[in-house]
């Protein structure tokens, strides 16, 4: 299961480590290494969330996620994203933004840099609407009860997220944006991450609704395969599991998409701390987000995320975190250590929570099975 699921992904870094060391020495080959396991520490909670995402799609959309999602996740963001971010920032085309790269790499940093506050308001708002929708909701499972409790009482009230949301980048925009970093030096970049940050908000409302809207409006029919399947299963035939297809299925699609693209916001901004070659960032990143990939197609396969109830709040929970990075980040840089060791505590916590939990019901469970026998011993002495 393990080779199977991660075949590619282990293939794909030893051909890209061997092109590294090939093309243009040992220095490159540890510095993909490198940034192969920065991003993968980053974006542990990516999968996690993905994974709770793509468990409702069919086989097909699932292959489409593979295929396609990792040419837009390797290519798109770890590559042709910094460009064109220097592209608009420079003004200059495409083409001229790579050679930019090439032989004046030190300019090309700096523009992205000067970029960071606009990408930091994107992503953050996109990533803290995630996080906020998740812990207003009404959930079945609760992690941290004492305060899951109270804010999915609180989450009844028609567009809270929204107004806490647009709150923040209100109070971001007026205190950090005033200050945010530039190469030469600071500069007020207020009305910048304002326009960002509502781009993310309705980036986030858009693809975000009509997924909700088409995976909405194929509730009867998956009422009808449910009923379906219990029929099938009273005349003793194979019954499949059907997962959501078409237009719903489509729109979830782009909805990971655009996620993958918020959480990968930080590697390529903090991959610039290590090399500001974009090709061994691309290389390394996209190594990253292979094993990415991977892995949340195996929490899918192996049901991890119903047996460990907890390890999605933990995900949501780093992807608060996450956000509030990404905002702090306008003003005052933060280690890329401490990004991925948040994300990694919260998620292990929630995963060692989920353990307990299932301790504790086995035990429960064992407890009553032996009850049972004991009073059916009982009876049977008595006659």
């Amino acid at each position: 299961m393990v080779l199977k699921t991660f075949g590619w992904s282990f293939a794909v870094t030893a051909l890209g480590l061997a092109f590294a060391a090939w093309q243009w020495g040992w220095e490159a080959f540890g510095i993909v290494l490198i940034l192969s396991i920065l991003e993968i520490s980053l974006s542990f909670d990516n999968a996690v969330v993905n994974a709770g995402i793509l468990k409702k799609m069919n086989a097909f959309w699932q292959k489409i996620f593979l295929t396609i999602g990792i040419m837009v996740a390797v290519f798109g963001m770890r590559l042709v994203f910094p460009v064109v971010i220097v592209a608009i920032s420079a003004k200059v085309g495409p083409i001229e933004a790579v050679q930019l790269a090439l032989d004046q790499p030190e300019q090309y940093e700096a523009l992205v840099t000067d970029a960071h506050a606009s990408i930091a308001a994107f992503g953050g708002m996109f990533l803290l609407m995630i996080f906020l929708d998740f812990i207003f909701e009404e959930r079945e499972f609760k992690w941290l009860s004492w305060l899951e409790r109270p804010l999915a009482k609180l989450g009844k009230i028609d567009m809270l997220s929204v107004c806490i949301a647009l709150i923040v980048l209100l109070v971001t925009a007026t205190t950090f944006a005033t200050q945010a970093h530039t190469s030469a030096g600071h500069a007020d970049k207020s009305a910048t991450v304002l326009l960002s940050g509502v781009a993310g908000l309705i980036t986030y409302l858009v693809v975000g609704g009509l997924s909700g809207y088409f995976e909405n409006k194929l509730e009867e029919d998956e009422e009808r395969e449910h009923e379906a399947e219990e029929q099938a299963k009273q005349q003793g035939k194979q019954v499949s599991a059907v997962g959501l297809a078409g237009k719903a299925a489509f729109f979830l699609f782009l909805y990971l998409e655009v996620l993958d693209a918020s959480f990968s916001f930080d590697g390529v901004i903090g991959a610039f701390a290590i090399t500001n070659h974009i090709f061994w960032m691309a290389l390394g990143l996209g190594i990253g987000a292979m094993y990415v990939r991977s892995l949340t197609v195996y929490l899918v396969r192996q049901g991890t995320l119903d047996e460990y109830v907890f390890l999605e709040h933990g995900a949501h929970y780093a992807i608060g975190a996450l956000a509030a990075i990404l905002l702090i980040t306008i003003q005052h840089e933060i280690h890329e250590l401490i990004t991925g060791t948040v994300g990694i505590i919260l998620i292990a916590a929630s995963f060692l929570s989920s353990v307990r939990r299932n301790k504790r019901i086995a035990t429960a469970e064992n407890a009553a099975a032996g009850k049972g026998e004991g009073d059916k011993t009982e009876v049977t002495s008595a006659v």
